[in-house]
């Protein structure tokens, strides 16, 4: 697409109550768009520009064995209190919500016990070991001042990569 079909234009002034460099920078270039603290919308320009990253990535995960899946973005509270993180006071960055059935859920702010519990379901011997688990996903998390541009957001794009061995 030429620059000149884009809906974005680069701006000369630098957006309002912005502080961190990164996010100027990018948003004065039409990369991405601040929804509020801590959350931000990517551009066409942004989107390709994180693609290819992605790519690259999954490219060197998938060279070293690594199997791609996509775990869900809400969390069942029981795995979690049976590993103790559950609490506000052991995690203070979980977002939680009620539902209207009266349980309630999380948005991750990593996939580890859910991850874990999927892998008993499938490894059943050390000859199943290693196996290598990545997934690029939407984080959360509940940030007290969330004014790091895009390095320290409240939603933000992660790739985690977990490996489950014999030791």
């Amino acid at each position: 697409m030429k620059q000149s079909q884009l809906f974005t234009k680069t701006k000369r002034e630098a957006p309002a109550g912005e502080t961190a460099t990164n996010a100027v920078l990018l948003t004065r270039g039409g990369f991405i768009h601040k929804e509020m603290a801590g959350g931000y919308s990517f551009l066409p320009l942004g989107l390709i520009v994180l693609n290819k990253i992605i790519d690259i990535i999954r490219q060197e995960m998938d060279a070293i064995g690594g199997q791609e899946i996509l775990m869900s973005g809400l969390q069942d509270p029981a795995v979690w209190k049976a590993s103790g993180r559950w609490d506000d006071k052991v995690v203070d960055s979980w977002f939680k919500t009620r539902l209207s059935s009266g349980g309630e859920l999380g948005l991750p702010f990593t996939h580890e016990e859910p991850l874990t519990r999927l892998m008993t379901s499938h490894i059943n011997s050390y000859k199943d070991l290693p196996c290598f688990v990545y997934q690029f996903n939407t984080k959360y998390r509940n940030e007290k001042r969330s004014q790091g541009g895009l390095l320290r957001t409240r939603e933000f794009g992660m790739k985690d990569l977990y490996s489950f061995c014999a030791r």
